[in-house]
């Protein structure tokens, strides 16, 4: 697939990452660049270049579950995570796949940026 994107490359198989957890059309990584001591990327599989994109509700809310386990799994959700869906540029996001942040592991200040 000539031109896909780097997280659907990543879905495919053809770049390494860490994986996390998959299954349903999902997958969960660790982030190249953690901002926090937890920082996994949750993306569907197939692509979506942002949440403006995202017209299935039941993919939201998978998504959600799915960084909610995953929350479990790493043994944060218990003292708390955030979740960051970044939309366009101007929201600061910079893949065009769309992806959760989920980010724990420390206390999270507010306002985000």
């Amino acid at each position: 697939m000539p031109g896909a994107c780097v997280f659907c490359k990543i879905a495919a198989g053809e770049i390494p990452a860490t994986m996390v957890k998959g299954g349903d059309g999902m997958l969960a990584f660790r982030d190249l660049n953690p901002q926090a001591p937890t920082h996994v990327l949750v993306i569907p599989t197939d692509h979506l270049a942002s949440l403006n994109d995202a017209k299935d509700p039941r993919l939201l809310g998978g998504l959600l579950a799915f960084a909610r386990e995953v929350a479990r799994a790493e043994g944060i959700a218990e003292r708390g995570y955030r979740v960051v869906v970044n939309t366009n540029p101007d929201g600061g996001q910079t893949v065009f796949h769309l992806h959760l942040h989920l980010l724990g592991g420390r206390p999270m200040k507010w306002p985000p940026g």
